[in-house]
């Protein structure tokens, strides 16, 4: 494989860590000193769980959409709904850890279920396997959707 595909993943890579480490930094006061005092459901995941699961989702996503990047059939709508739904991703951690406003985030969290599952779809028709990777991310999101609802109904 040449140099470019192996820069582009690796650009991919580094777009979505950062994704996700700006998520963590927005994400790291409010989880000290807001969200310990929020009233959570009884299943709400202990806290060490969210760090590998995202990491691990965003090494995922940065696969994905690398893996549709190198069909040259791809359409740029396809990576551009990837980047819609990463850049909700981002919005979400601002909107419920930043402004800590779980109902805001809500309509963020839900938005970004949609542009994910217009995602998923989009990439089906470049990649298969892109899409696959992505469904774990959508379940996770689905989850998080139920949580965040969950933490909204009890604040």
């Amino acid at each position: 494989m040449n140099k470019r595909k192996w820069l582009a993943l690796a650009g991919f890579m580094l777009l979505c860590l950062a994704v996700g480490g700006l998520g963590g930094w927005l994400t790291a006061p409010s989880v000290i000193t807001w969200y310990p005092t929020l009233n959570k459901p009884d299943w709400n995941p202990p806290s060490w769980v969210f760090g590998p699961v995202w990491t691990t989702l965003y090494v995922m996503m940065a696969v994905a959409a690398w893996l549709v990047w190198l069909k040259p059939e791809t359409t740029r709508t396809a990576l551009i709904l990837f980047f819609i739904q990463l850049a909700l991703n981002s919005l979400w951690s601002f909107l419920f850890f930043g402004a800590q406003s779980p109902g805001l985030a809500l309509i963020d969290i839900l938005a970004l279920w949609l542009a994910l599952a217009l995602t998923i779809h989009a990439f089906f028709e470049h990649s298969r396997t892109a899409s696959l990777l992505l469904l774990p991310y959508l379940a996770w999101v689905s989850f998080a959707a139920f949580l965040n609802f969950s933490i909204w109904q009890l604040n």
